[in-house]
């Protein structure tokens, strides 16, 4: 009987956990379909904002990352980073001249979301532009 249940156990586990989409374009392993990131719209020129998510991710944490993604329509830059043993992933996309989006991902070390984080971390962008 016991061996039934550590099987079922073992089977849940391997069934939960798997790959995840990260904003940059890229997978990390991790429990899907969790809501695991937070979004936000500012009329600000991408470079500004995108200058805002560097200096945040720098001013909690490690600045691992940043990129900018060429197969998109839009121009697209990425920052990744650690923020309190969490990885972060945050988006920022120029939806058009004046307006930019921000999608800030994070994930703990064990594949979960840490949604506070991202939405702590989507405010501090804002605060930034000001």
């Amino acid at each position: 009987m016991r061996t039934i249940i550590f099987a079922g156990l073992i089977g849940a586990i391997v069934v939960g956990a798997g790959c995840v989409n990260t904003v940059s374009d890229r997978t990390t392993a991790g429990v899907p379909f969790i809501k695991d990131r937070v979004e936000g719209r500012y009329e600000r020129p991408l470079e500004r904002v995108f200058q805002a998510a560097k200096d945040v991710i720098k001013k909690n944490g490690v600045l691992a990352n940043e990129s900018t993604l060429y197969n998109q329509t839009n121009t697209v830059k990425t920052v990744e980073g650690k923020v309190n043993q969490r990885s972060v992933w945050v988006r920022v996309e120029a939806i058009d001249p004046k307006v930019t989006a921000v999608v800030v991902q994070t994930r703990t070390t064990g594949g979960g979301s840490d949604i506070d984080l991202a939405h702590e971390l989507e405010k501090e962008i804002a605060l930034e532009l000001k």
